[in-house]
């Protein structure tokens, strides 16, 4: 699977929070609650301050690497944070090095997909916060251009 290394500055990232692991499938389970709750009762349309209007599934707070557990965040990227309650939490993507890997397709399938090679793949990880941005540039759910990115080691 191909990849750029490409430098980001800091981000900050707003949305709601699971704890979760990948043994047993538990968090694709997770993961499809998670997206489910941030688009039920506009609660992604009232994310204020959002940058654009692209969405972001964040893991972070990982407890090692990806076989142990980890934080999944579903929301999008802000320029700044307002507490909304307990609903919504706030995270920094840390700036530094990624790896960045563009796929298309099914918003499920292909992103399990493509996590499941890059699992496999020799990166140098940095298990502090990896994630996927949904460009929503398309209508048709099964051609959706999404953006992976991996924090790396520098």
């Amino acid at each position: 699977m191909k990849y750029e290394i490409v430098e980001l500055e800091e981000k900050v990232a707003q949305g709601i929070k699971i704890r979760t692991t990948n043994k047993d499938g538990k968090a694709v389970q997770d993961i499809g609650i998670t997206w489910q709750k941030l688009f039920a009762n506009g609660t992604y349309e009232k994310i204020p301050n959002k940058v654009n209007s692209k969405t972001i599934g964040l893991y972070t707070e990982y407890e090692g690497d990806y076989t142990k557990p980890y934080t999944f965040i579903a929301g999008a990227e802000v320029s700044k944070s307002v507490q909304m309650g307990e609903e919504l939490e706030s995270i920094i993507i840390p700036k530094g090095k990624y790896a960045k890997f563009i796929i298309t397709g099914d918003v499920q399938n292909s992103v399990g997909q493509a996590w499941q090679e890059i699992w496999n793949m020799d990166l140098k990880r940095k298990y502090t916060c990896d994630f996927e941005e949904y460009q929503n540039n398309s209508e048709d759910m099964q051609k959706q251009e999404i953006h992976i990115y991996i924090a790396l080691e520098d």
